[in-house]
């Protein structure tokens, strides 16, 4: 498979299928599984930029709905961590299992509520998950106990104008006591839609991801 081709892939947690797609460059060094909670989904755009920037650097792309469309019309189920957790830990296992992922090292991209799963799960898996990022994310309603025990560093992009996710963000990173980072675009609003701020946020994202999912 190159990166040019993606495979829509459905994985069974419980009661419902979690859609994702798969998408693995040539000469692929990793993994790194997209987490989306409340305000996105594998069909938004914004995640074109941040793929492909990941995919130039060798580094395979899943990009799950972890709701589904029913579920993501409900507010309580859109934040609700644990559902989006337990979800993303039994992709992952499904990841472990199937070739040609199984031997691949993983990584976390999480935006919105999807961040916080995203941390929980990485704390979960301990040196499993060798790197999170967050993209203007909720990583606050990881809870303090959870957020503690991430192994994974972790890199939290946030907009300067995301005023009131850019103090949650603030109040997440002193919990973190793995190797972390939160670094603020310049001028940004939340889904950083503002000429340069994707580019700026993919460009990051894929530095940090290539640094140190990798093995």
């Amino acid at each position: 498979m190159n990166a040019n081709d993606a495979q829509l892939i459905q994985i069974p947690v419980d009661d419902v299928h979690i859609e994702g797609l798969l998408t693995l460059p040539g000469q692929c060094c990793g993994l790194v599984l997209f987490a989306h909670g409340n305000d996105s989904s594998r069909h938004d755009p914004h995640n074109t930029t941040v793929t492909q920037a990941l995919h130039a650097q060798g580094l395979g792309t899943l990009v799950l709905d972890l709701l589904t469309v029913a579920e993501m019309l409900d507010y309580h189920t859109r934040f609700d961590i644990s559902l989006l957790t337990h979800r993303l830990l039994v992709t992952t296992g499904w990841v472990r299992l199937h070739a040609p992922t199984l031997h691949l090292p993983l990584g976390y991209f999480g935006a919105g509520t999807g961040a916080a799963a995203a941390l929980q799960a990485a704390a979960a898996l301990g040196e499993d998950i060798n790197a999170v990022v967050s993209r203007g994310g909720r990583p606050d309603l990881a809870g303090h106990h959870e957020l503690s025990k991430v192994a994974a560093p972790a890199l939290l992009l946030v907009g300067s104008r995301d005023e009131e996710v850019l103090a949650l963000n603030h109040e997440a990173c002193a919990q973190l006591t793995c190797t972390k980072s939160l670094s603020i675009i310049a001028g940004a609003s939340h889904l950083f839609d503002e000429p340069g701020a994707l580019d700026a946020v993919a460009q990051q994202a894929a530095q940090w991801l290539a640094q140190h999912v990798p093995r």
